[in-house]
C-alpha cells in the first residue's frame, strides 16, 4: 500500500450547516475511517452512505429531521473521501476493499436492524453489505444508484468515466454542482472541495468511475453473487429515484422486478438531479420513514 493522506482538520473549519461531532475508527492496516453518529444510541439505525465524489456532508439536510424523529443516524465517509484517510495511489483502491472496509466498521460497532439509505457509490457498497449480511438490515431505501453486473455503460456514464480518467483538472465542488439542480452556495461548493487539497488526495475520487462494474470488470462475479442474495431479500426495499438524473433514470425497474421486498417498498419519484440529497432531502427522508414503518423498526411514539 502506498502513502496515506489525511486531510488537515483546518480544511473543515468553515463548513456550513455541519454541526456534527466527528467520530473515528481505525481499520485493520491502520486506515482511519470518519463517521457521524447522531441521535439516541438505542434508537433504530439509519445508515446513510454517500457516493462519488461526495462525502457525508451530502446528508447534512437529512440527518437533523431523521434524528428528530428518534432515529440513530450513522453516516461514514468512504476511505478516500471526506475526513477519512485517503490512499494516494489509484491502484490501492478496489471495489472489494471498499466493501470490506465498510463491513469491518459496521460489524465493529455492533450495528443491526439498520435501514440502509444509499445513493450512487453508496448503493454499490451498501447493497453488497446487505447481500453479505442480510440479517443485519431491516430495509433499504435506494436513490439514483445501482448494482451493475457487467452491463454496457450508459453513454452519460461512459463520458463521466472518460472525464475522471483523462481530464487534467478534477474540480470536485463544481462536479457536484453540475449534477445537482439546486444552486449551491460558494461555501457549499468549497465544502465539497475541502477534503481534497492536493492532486494525490483525489486518487480515490478519480478511480471510482473506473471501478464500477459496467462492461468487463473483475467485480462482476461478486455482483452476480450479491444479486442472488438480493433476489431472496424479502424485507422492505424502496426505490426513490429522481426525475432528473440522466445516468440512473429508469434503473429502479431492475430492483422492483427482481427483489421480493420491493413489493413492500414505498416507491416514489423524487424531484431533482443525481445528488438528490441536495435537491429533495425531504422526499428522501419521507421514504426512509415510510420504509422503517413498514419494516417495523420506526421509533415508538
Amino acid at each position: 500500500m502506498g502513502e496515506i493522506y489525511r486531510t488537515p482538520d483546518e480544511r473543515f473549519a468553515q463548513i456550513p450547516d455541519f454541526p456534527f461531532e466527528p467520530n473515528y475508527f481505525e481499520l485493520t492496516g491502520g486506515l482511519r475511517l470518519h463517521y457521524l453518529d447522531e441521535g439516541p444510541r438505542n434508537g433504530p439505525i439509519v445508515l446513510m452512505l454517500h457516493g462519488e465524489p461526495s462525502w457525508c456532508f451530502l446528508y447534512r439536510k437529512m440527518i437533523p429531521p431523521v434524528v428528530a424523529a428518534g432515529y440513530r443516524v450513522l453516516a461514514p465517509d468512504l476511505i478516500g473521501f471526506g475526513k477519512s484517510d485517503k490512499l494516494t495511489r489509484k491502484s490501492d483502491y478496489t471495489y472489494a476493499k471498499h466493501v470490506g472496509w465498510m463491513r469491518e466498521w459496521f460489524e465493529a460497532l455492533g450495528l443491526k436492524n439498520a435501514i440502509l439509505a444509499c445513493q450512487d457509490w453508496g448503493s454499490l457498497v451498501g447493497l453488497r453489505m446487505v447481500a453479505e449480511m442480510p440479517d443485519k438490515f431491516s430495509g433499504v431505501v435506494l436513490s439514483n444508484g445501482g448494482l451493475p453486473e457487467g452491463q454496457e455503460a450508459p453513454k452519460a456514464f461512459a463520458a463521466w468515466r472518460r472525464f475522471s480518467k483523462y481530464s487534467p483538472v478534477f474540480p470536485i465542488g463544481r462536479i457536484l454542482q453540475r449534477a445537482t439542480k439546486t444552486e449551491l452556495s460558494a461555501a457549499e461548493v468549497a465544502a465539497y472541495d475541502a477534503p481534497f487539497p492536493t492532486r494525490a488526495s483525489k486518487a480515490g475520487a478519480r478511480i471510482f468511475p473506473s471501478l464500477v462494474p459496467l462492461g468487463e470488470n473483475v467485480a462482476v462475479p461478486d455482483q452476480k453473487a450479491a444479486w442472488k442474495v438480493l433476489e431472496a431479500f424479502e424485507k422492505p426495499f424502496t426505490c426513490a429515484f429522481s426525475d432528473g438524473d440522466p445516468i440512473t433514470r429508469g434503473g429502479d425497474a431492475n430492483f422492483v422486478n427482481r427483489i421480493p421486498g420491493a413489493k413492500l417498498g414505498s416507491h416514489r419519484t423524487l424531484k431533482g438531479g443525481h445528488f438528490i440529497q441536495e435537491d429533495d432531502p425531504e422526499g428522501f427522508v419521507s421514504a426512509i420513514f415510510d420504509t422503517a414503518r413498514t419494516a417495523g423498526v420506526a421509533p415508538q411514539a
